[in-house]
């Protein structure tokens, strides 16, 4: 069978339930067409209890009233012909629809056994693939999405929104329609035995489905707000856990704690009213149901005692007396407390069906996110160097790239990797508004080392951002060896930065594992000689476990400055052509900073790099230091030049500012 993707467009809110179970039925088609077959089967065995009820009872009062004297009055034994609404059996007895009541029933509990236990692998597999396909576009998704959701928010989707899920497929989805269908054969039986008594129950039902509407849709409302306020109140917590540190340190514990119950108090009252709403509709129901069976028994009782009250069925109208009341009251009360039973399980249900609408509505608003567009066509390569400087492309690994350009005429270019970077007059607004970089203009020449100063939110970060093309640009271009980046793969472009980043992640795993995520297929040896470079190699051979040591929560076991030194590593052992530094020595002390800026210096030898850092003393040996001020480059040259000038970079240098 054929990959069907989650990833649909579709209508995320109003549309929900069709979409689910169209992906549902493209996914498991056979497995679901089996499943309700069963459904089917199992409520027409729920069914079969009143039909052979009827039938039992017309044995019974035909074996103590016969009709013929010389017939058996044994309802077991003996052979009669009975008929029950508008169904005629010959040559039966009780014995017989006994044997066949529970050969149904036999059936129907295997038919019960056989569905659920269908919908939970059902329920499993989607559950599997449908985080998958969240997951896997997750990860498509471009920074911005991020910069816009809470991290709590985007996790509830996994664990919250998707139990719901969960629930609406393997319980609410098949007790619906279990229910539905016991309704439809209830109905459809009831017709054939009283249309007098059917009228009684379609009254009754309308002010059953009245109480599902009406109750039902304020709980759809209220669980809505509450799938929602989840998702709030798991952001919230997230957030307060990562600072909890900077909570404890300005001591605002009970700051913390006020907005939490704020925030948790909404989500009470939502859940509360979501509650009451849902879980009222059973007692209503129930009672409707009760008092439903007692005015079916009051009209069956005024057929039999009114004369010329008849009996309407769809074969005509049929007189009703001691022969024929008790078989088709004692069936139709059956029925009717059927009937009304399944009613009441179905709006059990709402709840569950109105939770997994909200869930899978947020779940599908995240696959509807557009994912970051790529109309890169150009790659990134390995090429072989020959002795007369000529190059070729190459499957095996070496140190040296090309940029794999195919053409419109079926001609295909190869580029040799060295690092030329040029922002030619780049225009950049995050919101689309305001201008976070004006008319920035920069060149960088292969291996030089380049250097971007300035007071925080001058733009020197997104400047980086733009580089690896984290976003689009609004004006102007980027340029990689004359190529323009977006006609650059992003995968392929970003394979060819290096980035120590101000912000350290760490993974769960081992140290040798974090070191190796700088490229996945790098030896040990390579990772080893990439720690040294960095400086890390002495305090990582003093773990515990040395290279082996487990890292957990984000590096929560190292410092500050360990973390930021694997950081570092990791960029040394991608070996990539161009290195972007970002505070990448921030958080280390100045002795440590003198032997890993050697470490460094190495590591950007034949490179182009770029550098982000507030230590100027860091930058001094940098061909070029870019000034930025409010998105702009007011000045630009080497240490000496701008220190001469005695500018805005002077006064950064030398702290030498004015007051105002």
């Amino acid at each position: 069978m054929p990959p069907v993707h989650i990833r649909e467009r579709g209508k995320a809110k109003k549309g929900t339930i069709k979409r689910l179970l169209k992906t549902l039925f493209k996914l498991y088609p056979i497995r679901l067409s089996f499943a309700l077959f069963c459904i089917v089967f199992n409520s027409f065995a729920n069914l079969s209890s009143s039909i052979f009820a009827n039938f039992i009872t017309n044995v019974i009062k035909m074996s103590v009233f016969p009709t013929d004297p010389l017939a058996s009055t044994n309802p077991f034994v003996g052979s009669y012909t009975v008929t029950a609404m508008g169904i005629t059996i010959q040559n039966t007895n009780a014995t017989y629809l006994l044997i066949g009541m529970a050969g149904v029933y036999a059936f129907g509990v295997f038919a019960a056994w056989w569905w659920n236990r269908t919908m939970a692998i059902v329920t499993q597999l989607f559950m599997n693939r449908f985080r998958k396909e969240m997951f896997n576009h997750l990860q498509d998704l471009p920074i911005k999405y991020f910069d816009t959701h809470k991290k709590g928010e985007i996790m509830s989707l996994f664990t919250n929104d998707i139990d719901t899920i969960r629930q609406f497929i393997s319980q609410a989805l098949p007790m619906s329609l279990q229910a539905g269908l016991a309704v439809v054969f209830c109905f459809t039986a009831m017709i054939l035995n009283s249309i007098w008594l059917t009228l009684v129950t379609i009254v009754c039902s309308i002010a059953m489905f009245y109480s599902i509407k009406v109750i039902g849709g304020r709980a759809a409302k209220y669980f809505m707000k509450q799938q929602r306020q989840v998702a709030v109140v798991e952001g919230n917590i997230q957030e307060a856990i990562n600072g909890l540190k900077v909570i404890k340190v300005f001591t605002h514990e009970e700051e913390s704690t006020a907005q939490f119950d704020e925030m948790n108090g909404l989500l009470k009252d939502y859940a509360t009213e979501a509650n009451i709403h849902g879980n009222v509709t059973g007692p209503i129901n129930m009672n409707i149901g009760n008092f439903m069976y007692i005015l079916t028994a009051i009209t069956a009782f005024l057929m039999l005692v009114i004369p010329g009250f008849d009996n309407l069925t769809v074969r005509g109208l049929e007189p009703v007396d001691m022969n024929t009341f008790w078989g088709m009251v004692i069936a139709f009360l059956m029925m009717s407390r059927m009937f009304a039973n399944n009613i009441n399980n179905f709006s059990q249900q709402v709840t569950f069906i109105v939770m997994g609408m909200a869930g899978a509505s947020r779940c599908f608003e995240l696959i509807d996110e557009k994912p970051e567009y790529d109309e890169g066509y150009v790659t990134l390569v390995h090429i072989k160097k020959n002795k007369d400087g000529s190059f070729e492309e190459t499957n095996e690994r070496t140190r040296d790239f090309a940029w794999k350009h195919p053409h419109k005429d079926g001609t295909t270019t190869l580029t040799e990797v060295k690092g030329d970077i040029l922002l030619d007059h780049v225009d950049f607004s995050y919101d689309g508004k305001k201008l976070v970089l004006k008319d920035v203009s920069i060149f960088a020449h292969p291996g030089q080392k380049i250097a971007l100063v300035g007071a925080t939110g001058a733009g020197k970060t997104t400047i980086t951002n733009l580089i690896n093309r984290f976003y689009p640009l609004m004006d102007g271009k980027v340029r990689y060896d004359g190529i323009n980046i977006n006609k650059i793969k992003k995968d392929d472009l970003r394979r060819s930065l290096g980035f120590v980043l101000q912000d350290v992640n760490l993974f769960t795993g081992t140290v040798m594992d974090n070191i190796r995520y700088g490229r996945l297929d790098a030896s040990d040896e390579e990772c080893i000689k990439a720690a040294k470079i960095a400086n890390a190699h002495d305090f990582i051979t003093r773990l515990p476990d040395g290279y082996n040591t487990m890292l957990s929560g984000d590096g929560a076991n190292l410092s500050q400055g360990q973390r930021q030194l694997l950081s570092i590593a990791r960029a040394a052992v991608a070996d990539a052509p161009v290195m972007v530094l970002d505070e990448a020595t921030s958080s280390i002390d100045t002795r440590t900073e003198r032997l890993v800026q050697k470490g460094m210096d190495q590591l950007m030898k034949g490179r182009t790099v770029f550098v982000i850092a507030h230590r100027l003393s860091t930058i001094q040996n940098a061909e070029a230091i870019m000034v930025l001020d409010h998105g702009e480059i007011i000045e630009r040259g080497n240490h000496n030049d701008l220190i001469a000038k005695k500018g805005y970079y002077y006064q950064l240098y030398t702290g030498a500012f004015e007051l105002e």
